[in-house]
C-alpha cells in the first residue's frame, strides 16, 4: 500500500502524462461528437503521442479507454457511435494511463457550449468537494476525515454524494487498497501514511444520492433523473501533505488555493 520514492517518481511521470490528455480535451470542441470518437481520439493520443497504454481498455472486459457520462449518468458510460454530445450537455471522461508499469487515473466534467446555471453549479459543488477532500490528505490524518469533508462540502450545497463508488489504492494495478468513502467520520478509519497513493473521486448528485445499473451492466444512473458530476485526482501522501500526481496546468491556482 505505501509505495517507494522511487515508485511515485515512476507515478508521477504517468500522472503528467494522464493530465498531457485533458490538456488536449480542453481544446477540443465536444459538441456534435459521438462519445466514440472522443474514445477514440483519447485512444489515439495515449498510445501514439504519449506512448503509453490506456489501463482501462480491457480491464474487467471494458472494451474503452474512457468513461463518458452524460447529465444524469453517475459513471462508467460506455462509449457508443449513436451517443452525440449536445450544447449544454455535461460530461465526465473518466481516463487511466499506464506508463513503466504503474497506472494514473482522473476524470473531469466538461460543461458543453451553453450550459445551464444548475449544471454549472454540479459541476462546481462537484469539483469543490474533490479538492475539499484532498485538502484533508497528510500523514496522521485518516479516510474518514476524506470523507466527511466531501459530504460536508455537497451537503451544505444542498447536493447529495454517491456511496456506492468511491476512491481506491492505486498503483501496478488499477484498484489496490485501501477504499476512499466520499462519505465518513472525522478521525475514523485508516490513518494516512507518507507513501501511500490513492485516487479521491467523489460523485455528487444534484437530487438523491440513490442510483441504479442500466442493462448494460456498466451505466450507473441517478434513479430521479437530476444531473450527476464527478472529478477525480491521483493523490500521494507526502511528508508534509498532499502531492496531486494528475495536476493539469489549468489547476495550479486550486492545489495553491486549496
Amino acid at each position: 500500500m505505501v509505495k517507494t520514492p522511487d515508485e511515485i517518481a515512476l507515478m508521477r511521470i504517468s500522472g503528467k502524462l494522464l493530465a498531457s490528455v485533458f490538456d488536449m480535451l480542453d481544446k477540443q470542441d465536444l459538441a456534435g461528437r459521438s462519445t466514440m470518437q472522443v474514445n477514440d481520439l483519447v485512444e489515439r493520443f495515449i498510445t501514439d503521442d504519449l506512448k503509453a497504454r490506456p489501463a482501462s481498455k480491457g480491464q474487467y472486459g471494458f472494451e474503452y479507454v474512457l468513461n463518458c457520462s452524460i447529465n444524469d449518468v453517475v459513471c462508467h458510460g460506455v462509449p457508443s457511435a449513436h451517443d452525440i454530445i449536445r450544447d449544454g450537455d455535461i460530461i465526465n471522461l473518466d481516463i487511466t494511463l499506464e506508463k513503466n508499469g504503474y497506472i494514473a487515473d482522473s476524470s473531469k466534467t466538461y460543461l458543453v457550449g451553453n450550459v445551464p446555471p444548475a449544471a454549472r453549479r454540479i459541476v462546481r459543488i462537484a469539483q469543490g468537494a474533490m479538492w475539499k477532500g484532498i485538502e484533508q490528505v497528510r500523514p496522521g490524518a485518516t479516510l474518514g476525515d476524506i470523507g466527511f469533508a466531501i459530504e460536508r462540502h455537497a451537503k451544505k450545497h444542498g447536493c447529495s454524494v454517491v456511496r456506492e463508488y468511491c476512491g481506491h489504492g492505486i498503483g501496478r494495478e488499477m484498484h489496490e487498497e485501501p477504499q476512499v468513502l466520499n462519505f465518513g467520520h472525522k478521525g475514523a478509519g485508516m490513518k494516512l501514511r507518507e507513501g501511500m497513493v490513492f485516487t479521491i473521486e467523489p460523485m455528487v448528485n444534484l437530487g438523491t444520492r440513490k442510483v441504479s445499473t442500466r442493462p448494460d451492466g456498466w451505466t450507473v444512473v441517478t434513479n430521479d433523473g437530476k444531473l450527476s458530476a464527478q472529478f477525480e485526482h491521483t493523490v500521494a501522501v507526502t511528508h508534509d501533505g498532499v502531492e496531486v500526481l494528475t495536476l493539469r496546468p489549468d489547476e495550479a491556482d486550486m492545489a495553491t488555493r486549496h
